[in-house]
């Protein structure tokens, strides 16, 4: 369930990351969707851990 949440959380980090990159630029776009990417599997396996 940890791996399902977490890939979840990369989706949705990474394409929010995109999108509010996506204004400034596509290389800006990014390194805010890595970014997001690292926050969205962070908070996915931290709702894992505390729900199971």
């Amino acid at each position: 369930m940890a791996k399902i949440l977490g890939f979840t959380g990369s989706f949705v980090g990474g394409s929010i990351g995109w999108w509010l990159g996506a204004f400034f630029g596509t290389m800006t776009a990014f390194m805010i969707s890595m970014v997001g990417t690292g926050v969205g599997i962070y908070i996915g396996r931290r709702i894992a851990t505390e729900m199971f």
